[in-house]
């Protein structure tokens, strides 16, 4: 079987989110909002974004689509990682870099995840962009800690660039490339 992106439900509640998703499938992608739905806590992106749809579905009894995204700090072990929204929240970008400071590796993986489902086939999509973390918070752009990611090859951080230049090379776009190819 074979399924159009235009036939699932968005289920999120970051009006970024679905505007950047948007421009990169040059989609009108309408959010919805599940009331109650409970986001498990893990730093695997996958395990998070198959407990969402499933919860999401559930709710809606319709196809439905889910996002995450998260940032792997290579000096952590890949801490934050999902748990990256729970950090700006708590301490923001700007806390983020003052606890990495101390370490030599400034390497960090920006990583996307969709997840469709249907009631019975669950399908995911990753996305990935290497990069390194910033020294300051720089540029107006964006969203998140979209100010502290420099992608690999680029010297600008997400929040530097335009959302045209960002959705280019995004782990957004990476996500949603490969959520193409496998719903095709």
């Amino acid at each position: 079987m074979v399924f159009m992106l235009s036939q699932f439900k968005f289920v999120t509640g970051n009006p970024n989110k679905v505007r950047e998703a948007g421009e990169i499938l040059s989609l009108a992608l309408e959010p919805v909002q599940v009331e109650g739905l409970f986001e498990i806590q893990s730093p695997d992106l996958d395990v998070v974004v198959r407990h969402k749809a499933r919860q999401a579905y559930s709710a809606l009894q319709c196809p439905v689509m889910v996002e995450d995204s998260g940032l792997l700090f290579h000096a952590w072990k890949g801490l934050p990682g999902a748990l990256v929204k729970w950090f700006e929240e708590t301490v923001g970008c700007q806390g983020m870099l003052k606890m990495i400071n101390d370490f030599d590796d400034r390497g960090a993986t920006a990583i996307c995840c969709f997840a469709v489902y249907d009631g019975q086939n669950m399908k995911i999509a990753r996305g990935e962009v290497n990069g390194t973390l910033a020294d300051s918070i720089r540029g107006g752009n964006g969203f998140g800690w979209d100010v502290i990611f420099i992608p690999e090859g680029y010297k600008q951080t997400y929040g530097e660039m335009s959302s045209k230049q960002k959705n280019a090379i995004s782990h957004r776009k990476r996500a949603l490339d490969e959520l193409k190819k496998v719903l095709s």
